[in-house]
């Protein structure tokens, strides 16, 4: 089945800018010190250096979930059965997400990003990976309730949040997501979904400075691709 075209549920204004993203980058430039949410880095430019991040030698979160998921699919399948529609909050990996997808037969994929570009591209190669499985894509800022696509209203639903971005949020963001999360799938109408969720752990300072602050450059050009964002958009 192919990919199909998804739906998009940003809110912009006359010049096409996302009002949301406005609202928070006015609102973070005022704050002592200055703080923008991290959603913000993943325009189609961030998203594409994000996974360059993934790959690069000191970040290591992508290559724990990695072996994760490949050597306990077997135990997430049992876990979780099959038929589900996997939800992914931020758009997939082409490493972990077909793992998961491989291991638990799900009946659907609905990705949710806000980076609508990356989206539609991430989708679309998922889609081909897997030529069987219905994928419908949903542009939209995950970390408030979001309404999935009426083709999954009846299947159960699998939350999948890896990556610990959870970790770069204060408690009040993090608790604020997942409340969240639990009414995009469903919870709150009785229905009975479950969450993938991946955390680090406490790590060394050294480690976490050289995975976050590497080498090459890469996060470096990630967190300044903010700025020229930025200026892109909002003049």
């Amino acid at each position: 089945m192919a990919t199909d075209k998804g739906i998009a549920l940003v809110d912009r204004d006359e010049d096409g800018v996302d009002r949301a993203f406005r609202e928070d980058v006015l609102a973070g430039l005022r704050h002592d010190p200055k703080a923008i949410p991290a959603r913000w880095f993943y325009d189609a430019e961030g998203s594409r250096l994000f996974e360059k991040i993934t790959q690069v030698e000191e970040y290591y979160p992508t290559r724990s979930e990695t072996e994760i998921l490949g050597a306990r699919g077997a135990e997430f399948a049992e876990l979780i059965g099959p038929g589900r529609a996997v939800v992914e909050f931020g758009s997939g990996s082409s490493v972990k997400t077909p793992l998961l997808l491989e291991a638990i037969d799900p009946a659907a994929y609905v990705p949710l990003d806000i980076s609508g570009d990356f989206l539609r591209e991430s989708a679309a190669a998922l889609g081909a990976k897997f030529p069987g499985l219905p994928v419908h894509p949903v542009e939209a800022d995950f970390m408030r309730r979001v309404t999935l696509p009426g083709e999954v209203d009846t299947l159960g639903k699998l939350g999948f949040f890896p990556g610990s971005t959870i970790g770069n949020m204060v408690p009040r963001t993090a608790v604020d997501l997942l409340r969240s999360m639990r009414a995009t799938l469903g919870a709150d109408e009785g229905a009975s979904p479950l969450l993938l969720i991946g955390m680090d752990l406490i790590k060394d300072r050294a480690v976490l400075e050289a995975a976050y602050d590497d080498a090459a450059g890469v996060t470096a050009a990630f967190n300044l691709n903010l700025v020229t964002r930025i200026n892109r958009e909002l003049g």
